[in-house]
């Protein structure tokens, strides 16, 4: 497929979100529509919108190439993932919600002290950034390879063009424009997914039908796993209880995902949006597995050398850019960039906000609106986009993996510290060491990196995505060493309140 064409279909792409946020930014950039959307978002378009957001390129091109490792086996982290979703529903987003939060770090230092707070907004900073530049990373490299490569444009050039674009439709409405913005991306890559398979079918002359029963039959459409529990990370009950507590840690205890909920009207919208969403994310997946078995069906059926490829991630884009019609190209590239940029468009004004309020104490200002605070917020803005761009470089350098893979190796380390704090917080009412908890965040995930480096040859173990479950351990373990009785008044007071409310409304 010609890079020129490619190019100018980005251009376009670009054009209308900038477009849409021209319109949604007109007479609302202050700060209030950047953070919360004004507390005004309808449930639906949070919920199909978030879809976009959580799912990304890494499901757009790493789960279908992983596949020919695992079959279907990621299926078992999706069905974990549902139930973290409802656990955040019915448990984290009532909190909030009792709370009154913009930045659900607050609840940290209400419950724990100054220091908890700032531990627990950084740990988010640093995850959610390199989480972010692993996703943006994994679009870059398609784009470096299919487009920027023919006119000898760096690597980072590519990247820092993708992060100016992101900036351009973002910087003036945030939260507001991106609703708007992530649920016209999520029409794209759902649709994309869809016609992908239809385009892949035709080529394998099979209907849809004869599709997904040659689906169904082939040998990559093993779901679950039980064999050998302590040497395969891949058993069933690695995968569902690490996709259920990578969930409530990326998910819920994560400013980005949080922050679109929070901007719902109420409670009652808010868990509806994560039940919709829950049930189209589970849908979606198995649709991104068929898409994997479907890709390899078709690399063996037309003898293509999979094993040439660099990594499973370039299967996708190698096949639908290089193999197939133009259509298909194109319908590919809007589905990855729809996925890709959906991510890291909110991933950029979640991290603007919580540094915005839980360093420079935006809410504590007695004008949240003053232009110099706008000001300040969007220096804030452009400094992310740049460590983002650092970070991708880096990774870049560094990377040799799946990227799926190295995104949730990533999160075991750096959300488990955040997992354990959140737990510790509603398990008890204890109070912790304040001024020690951030070292306990900095223990915690080396002690966890001593034990995944030497789990298999200590006790014959291979450690999964239940990284995140030891780690969260460890931060419990060690807050509940160094705490004390007597930490709980907050809590106390939110129970009283709650109390209050349901006798009023009784009446």
């Amino acid at each position: 497929m010609s890079p020129i064409v490619l190019l100018s279909f980005l251009i376009g792409y670009f054009a209308v979100l900038i477009g849409i946020s021209y319109v949604t930014s007109k007479g609302a950039s202050d700060n209030s529509s950047f953070f919360i959307a004004n507390r005004n978002s309808k449930w639906y378009f949070v919920a199909f919108g978030m879809i976009g957001t959580a799912l990304s390129g890494v499901t757009f091109i790493s789960v279908p190439g992983a596949v020919s490792n695992s079959s279907f086996g990621y299926f078992q982290f999706v069905l974990g993932n549902a139930i973290g979703f409802i656990l955040i529903a019915f448990v984290l987003l009532p909190l909030y919600y009792r709370m009154n939060l913009i930045s659900i770090y607050t609840y940290l230092e209400k419950r724990f002290g100054y220091w908890s707070y700032k531990s627990g907004s950084m740990i988010f900073l640093i995850s959610r950034t390199i989480g972010s530049a692993f996703r943006l990373y994994l679009v870059a490299i398609v784009l470096q390879k299919f487009i920027f490569d023919s006119w000898n444009v760096p690597f980072g050039v590519t990247v820092a063009i993708c992060l100016l674009l992101i900036w351009v439709y973002t910087h003036k409405g945030g939260l507001k424009t991106i609703v708007i913005t992530d649920t016209l991306q999520t029409v794209f890559l759902l649709g994309s997914v869809l016609l992908s398979i239809w385009f892949i079918s035709d080529s394998l002359d099979m209907s849809l039908g004869q599709t997904f029963e040659a689906v169904k039959e082939s040998s990559y459409s093993k779901i679950f796993f039980w064999e050998d529990f302590m040497g395969s990370k891949s058993h069933f009950l690695k995968y569902f209880f690490g996709g259920i507590f990578v969930t409530i840690a990326m998910t819920g205890l994560d400013q980005d995902l949080m922050q679109k909920n929070l901007s719902c009207k109420n409670i009652g919208e808010a868990q509806k949006n994560m039940l919709t969403f829950t049930a189209v994310f589970v849908a979606i997946n198995i649709f991104f597995l068929s898409v994997g078995a479907l890709l390899y069906m078709y690399a063996e059926a037309k003898g293509i050398d999979v094993t040439a490829l660099r990594t499973p991630d370039h299967l996708f884009p190698e096949i639908a850019l290089n193999h197939l019609a133009l259509l298909p190209a194109i319908i590919f590239m809007l589905g990855l960039t729809a996925a890709t940029f959906a991510t890291t468009d909110s991933a950029l004004t979640a991290l603007t906000t919580s540094f915005c309020v839980d360093f420079l104490g935006f809410t504590k200002k007695q004008n949240h609106d003053d232009i110099k605070l706008i000001r300040t917020r969007h220096i804030v803005h452009v400094a992310f986009s740049v460590v983002m761009l650092l970070v991708i470089l880096v990774f870049r350098v560094i990377n040799d993996d799946s990227v799926v893979n190295a995104i949730f190796r990533a999160a075991g380390y750096t959300y488990g510290p955040l997992l354990g704090l959140f737990a510790f917080g509603m398990a008890n009412k204890r109070a912790v060491a304040d001024k020690l908890v951030p070292y306990i965040c900095v223990v915690s995930p080396i002690l966890t990196y001593a034990l995944d480096s030497n789990s298999l040859e200590w006790f014959g173990y291979a450690m999964g995505f239940e990284l995140i479950v030891v780690n969260a351990a460890i931060t419990f373990i060690l807050l509940l060493v160094t705490s004390r009785p007597g930490g709980g008044l907050m809590m106390d007071a939110l129970e009283e309140a709650e109390k209050v409310r349901l006798k009023k409304a009784a009446h």
